[in-house]
Order: C-alpha cells, then sequence, then structure tokens
C-alpha cells in the first residue's frame, strides 16, 4: 500500500510513499521499547540538552519545514514559519520546566517520609491531524520525552513528509534511535497499535469519531488516552466591548490557518445593542483578507487542505442557507484548481443549523444575535463542544464573572483564542478530555507514585 503527498492549491501529487510494512512496525515498536529502558534513567539534564538541540535544528531549518507544511496542507507560508517558531520554542519551555514540573512532592503523613513521584510510563502513540502538522506533534512530544516516554507517531495520511520531517528533527538532535519514530499507515493500523502491550497510552487529536474510536479501543485494552477533540468556540462580543478590536480579532481568529483550526472562533454571539456595527465592520475585515497561492508572502487565507473537505465545509454552508440562514460574504466555490474556499459570513443562523450546531472546519463565520448578556452566556453554552471561548468586555470584574460561567476548557479576554506550552490546553464536553501543555500536561503520561517509608 501506498501514502501519497498532495498539494492541495494545485492538485498536484507531489509523492507517492509506501506504507510502513509490518515487519517495519514490529521493529519500530521493539526499538521503542529498548529505547526506553534507557532513556528513562537519563538525568533531565540530559534530556534537556538534546530537547534544546531539537528546537535549534527546528529554526535552523525552519524553511524547509515550513515549505513542506505549505506543500502537503496549504497553510499560508508566513503562518508555517511561525507553527516552526513556536515548536521550537515549547522545545526550549520543557527543556526548562520539565524537571521542576516532575520533582518529587513531599507529603506529611504518619510515616517518617513520604513523597509523590512522577515516574515515565513508556511508548505513548500519538495520532494526529493535518492542520498543524508540526505543532500538534512538538506539544506532545516536548513534554512526553521530557518526562522519560518514547513517542511513536501515526500521523494524517495527507501529511507524509511531516510525519518524517519531524522524525528526522529529533534523530538530528541526537535522540536515542528508536526514541521517537514515525510509522506510515491509515486509520486502520491504529486499532493493532494500541492493542500492542508495548504501547501504554494513546494521545489523539482529531475529530468527534476519531476520538470515540481511539477510546474505545483504548478501553478495552486499559490504557490511559488523552483526547483533543473538536469544536465550535463561541466568541461573545458584549455591549460595552471595544467593537472595532473585537472585530478585529474575530477576523484573525476565524481565519487562522485558513479556518482549518479546532480553536478558531466559530460562532460570534453578539448582543443586539452593538450587532449591527459589529457586523459592518466584521464584513469588511473578513472581505479585505488575501486568499490565494499559499507560498506567497501576502497571502493570508489558503487553500483547505483537502478538496473533500471543503465540499464538507461547503455542504454545511448550503444546509444552512436552506435553514434560513443568509450568506453576507462569499458562500460559493470559487472557479479554477485547488480546494480554496472564501472567507464566508452567514447571518440569521440560529439552532438546528449546520452554522450552530457543528463544528464548521474552514472560513465561514456563522452571526448570531443575543438579547442581552445573560442569553449571550446561554447561547455560547448551547453546544455539545466545549474547546475554548473569547469574551469581548471593557468591564474586568464581569469579565471575570462570566468567565467562570462559561463551559470550556479556556476563555479569552479581550483575545483570540491560542495554544501556549506556559497554560494547559484542552476541552470539556465533546471536545474531549485530558490536557496537553504546561506542568498538566506533562503529568498526563506519567505513573503518579506514592511513596511511604515507615
Amino acid at each position: 500500500m501506498s501514502i501519497q503527498s498532495m498539494n492541495p492549491a494545485t492538485g498536484e501529487v507531489l509523492e507517492t510513499l509506501e506504507e510502513t510494512s509490518a515487519p517495519q512496525i514490529e521493529q519500530i515498536l521493539a526499538g521503542a521499547q529498548a529505547a526506553f529502558t534507557e532513556w528513562r534513567g537519563r538525568r533531565f539534564a540530559e534530556r534537556a540538552t538534546l530537547m534544546r538541540a531539537a528546537g535549534h535544528e527546528l529554526r535552523a531549518h525552519k524553511a524547509k519545514y515550513a515549505l513542506t507544511m505549505t506543500r502537503e496542507m496549504g497553510k499560508p507560508i508566513t503562518q508555517a514559519e511561525a507553527e516552526v517558531e513556536k515548536c521550537a520554542g515549547t522545545c526550549d519551555y520543557y527543556a526548562e520546566h520539565a524537571e521542576a514540573f516532575l520533582a518529587e512532592q513531599p507529603r506529611e503523613t504518619d510515616a517518617s517520609r513520604s513523597y509523590v513521584r512522577f515516574d515515565p510510563l513508556g511508548p505513548v502513540l500519538a495520532v494526529m491531524p493535518w492542520n498543524f502538522p508540526f505543532w500538534q506533534v512538538f506539544r506532545f512530544a516536548a513534554p512526553a520525552l521530557m518526562a522519560g516516554n518514547p513517542g511513536i507517531l501515526k500521523h494524517a495520511s495527507n501529511v507524509p513528509r511531516c510525519a518524517l520531517q519531524i522524525e528526522e528533527v529529533f534523530r538530528r538532535a541526537g535522540f536515542p534511535d528508536g526514541l521517537f519514530r514515525t510509522v506510515l499507515a491509515g486509520s486502520s493500523a491504529v486499532k493493532g497499535l494500541i492493542a500492542d502491550p508495548r504501547i501504554v497510552a494513546v494521545t489523539l487529536t482529531g475529530s468527534e469519531r476519531a476520538g470515540s474510536a481511539v477510546a474505545e479501543q483504548a478501553g478495552r485494552a486499559i490504557k490511559k488516552t488523552v483526547l483533543e477533540l473538536g469544536g465550535s468556540d463561541p466568541f461573545i462580543v458584549l455591549a460595552d466591548a471595544d467593537v472595532d478590536a473585537a472585530a478585529r480579532a474575530a477576523t484573525e481568529g476565524r481565519l487562522i490557518n485558513s479556518g482549518q483550526s479546532c480553536i478558531a472562533a466559530k460562532r460570534f454571539i453578539v448582543v443586539e445593542a452593538v450587532a449591527d456595527r459589529f457586523l459592518e465592520r466584521f464584513k469588511s475585515e473578513l472581505a479585505s483578507r488575501r486568499m490565494g497561492d499559499p507560498l506567497a508572502r501576502e497571502t493570508q487565507v489558503g487553500p483547505q487542505a483537502r478538496v473533500d473537505l471543503r465540499d464538507q465545509l461547503h455542504h454545511q454552508v448550503e444546509e444552512s442557507v436552506k435553514r434560513g440562514a443568509r450568506a453576507l460574504l462569499g458562500g460559493q466555490i470559487p472557479p479554477g484548481k485547488g480546494a480554496f474556499y472564501p472567507p464566508t459570513l452567514l447571518i440569521a443562523v440560529d439552532k438546528g443549523m449546520p452554522a450552530f450546531d457543528e463544528e464548521t472546519f474552514g472560513p465561514v463565520a456563522a452571526v448570531i444575535r443575543a438579547k442581552d448578556e445573560t442569553d449571550a452566556i446561554r447561547l455560547a453554552n448551547d453546544s455539545p463542544f466545549g474547546l475554548g471561548a473569547a469574551l469581548w468586555t471593557r468591564d474586568r470584574a464581569r469579565a471575570e464573572r462570566r468567565a467562570a460561567q462559561i463551559e470550556a476548557g479556556a476563555v479569552f479576554v479581550n483575545g483570540v483564542v491560542k495554544s501556549d506550552p506556559r497554560l494547559p490546553f484542552g476541552g470539556v464536553k465533546r471536545s474531549g478530555y485530558g490536557r496537553e501543555l504546561s506542568e498538566y500536561g506533562i503529568r498526563e503520561f506519567v505513573n503518579i507514585k506514592s511513596v511511604w517509608i515507615a
């Protein structure tokens, strides 16, 4: 079997790669287990030296890695370069902080000494998506490797060269053979990998459907999982918000990565008092963004990652319009080659429409009017998802009070939701469970062990 890498901006097949064979997978698993035996005993300082080298490798070859991302999944080149830098920064962050995050914690008990320690578990399988093909992997790999675990990557099938280059980063940085390996395979290979006794845990970033399947398979094998799934993030604009700043940020939040982000703002819930003004500014900002060749540095919106994904997004728009929504901007597939879809603005969106109920994974913004502040929070929470949320108000006390009421893994006040290695990242409800990043992320795949000494 083979895997194709295809340029979504042109439809060109970039290369065809052979899937990892069963004997090769066995070799990878055996190598990871052998590497774990040695790696778990390394001092944090030794691990940190190599992790900093990985960060250096990313920065030294940023242009190469960014180009691969842009060619394989269509990310605008300037955003691809920023993604490489973010990965490098996360390598540095965990090289600096992992030892403190996993330091023994003394406890007062009836023993002469008692404490909690954090021990590595073993090889962790990472099932990763295509939308941030480097960042999604490094935000798992940097903490997992610093904790003493090997990583095995099963990346999305449309970014195979990214997957191989990530393995190359760790190899060139000097990590032991077998400690981080890539398996090129379709989703059908995941079940067997999870079932293998050498895999001790699984982390997945992806769709609800994929997360449900992985959780079921891991549950049968009694293995820990962390799931970061979809989102339909609300962007809430209250009556006292800076409307102009909110409209600019709303555009940034909706169009980042050409709209293909789980934490992109998707439902723009605006109180009636400022709705007309916000809508006018938002439409103008969206219309000003340049769509085109993702390799051109002036491009702000590239293609969708695949034609089938673009067509699925368009179907959601059409179904929403059929049920009463109106398109003020975009909403049509442009002529020509490539998986392009323009910035699209829908109004009169309500519950029962795909633009309200589902995750729209592309540059489609749904504006929803709220009667007042209380109604805005109700609408924000009226979703099966709970990943991120943005809240716009000039009143800090109001912001903190309302942030506590929003059902999401993160609330950003007067800003765009983003991931940051210093903050835990993850969701609630059907957006998944567990956390990545910060000290919480590095502790997901360790044995939290109590030691009691008489």
